[in-house]
């Protein structure tokens, strides 16, 4: 994952947050004002994260990219063993002041602190939209690797939008009225299908969407549903 940074913006002296982790770090507060209790707008999203819990059964269930902390608080309430896991400390510091019962810990997908074979489910939802397709490669074979044999891996990502076709790469400046250098890629499912497969996971389910109004980024939206081999 790219080096995160802080740099100054020569335009008006304001620190501009550069990589993934110094952006969600700026962003951290704002973002949890307004999207820490959007599940509550997204009943597909519900379903299928209390489904997933069912499949997983008994073991640990990681959120990663978990931001923070709105879905692991819901699987939680579901009654799953679930830890949440995210780049960006000062997602976590917030994660962890809202559900101070829950476990959340610094972590990149890239390198996830775990031995093999650890966890029985893995949920990123949107945690794969700021890689790009090499890295998105490694994090596959990441989830693969944490994931006992027969574990359940669920992920959701951007497709395309008014905006951007797939393939295409948002580059923000600003976001949550923060200075700001981030890319954020719309992915094919395809692609990222291809991906598991080739890092040891069998496809169950694909789910496409359109955007719930006035609730979230008007984005066509893909979930992938997969299990280790």
């Amino acid at each position: 994952m790219p080096a995160p940074e802080r740099s100054g913006d020569p335009a008006d002296g304001r620190e501009v947050a550069v990589g993934v982790r110094a952006t969600y770090d700026a962003v951290a507060r704002e973002y949890d004002r307004q999207l820490g209790d959007e599940l509550d707008g997204k009943p597909l999203d519900r379903a299928l994260l209390t489904g997933f819990v069912e499949m997983v059964g008994s073991g640990r269930i990681a959120d990663v990219g978990c931001g923070p902390g709105q879905v692991t608080r819901f699987l939680a309430d579901q009654r799953a063993d679930v830890l949440g896991i995210d780049l960006s400390q000062g997602m976590i510091t917030i994660a962890r002041t809202r559900s101070p019962k829950l476990e959340f810990t610094v972590g990149s997908m890239l390198r996830l602190p775990v031995p093999d074979g650890t966890w029985a489910g893995i949920v990123a939802l949107y945690s794969i939209i700021h890689l790009t397709e090499d890295e998105r490669a490694i994090a596959c074979r990441e989830f693969a690797r944490v994931l006992r044999p027969g574990g359940w891996l669920l992920v959701a990502f951007h497709v395309d939008s008014q905006q951007f076709t797939i393939g295409e790469v948002n580059r923000l400046t600003t976001w949550f009225g923060q200075q700001v250098e981030i890319d954020g890629y719309f992915i094919d499912p395809d692609q990222v299908v291809a991906q598991l497969q080739t890092a040891g996971f069998a496809l169950t389910a694909k789910v496409e969407r359109l955007p719930v109004p006035e609730v979230e980024y008007p984005s066509r939206r893909c979930y992938l549903l997969a299990r280790r081999r």
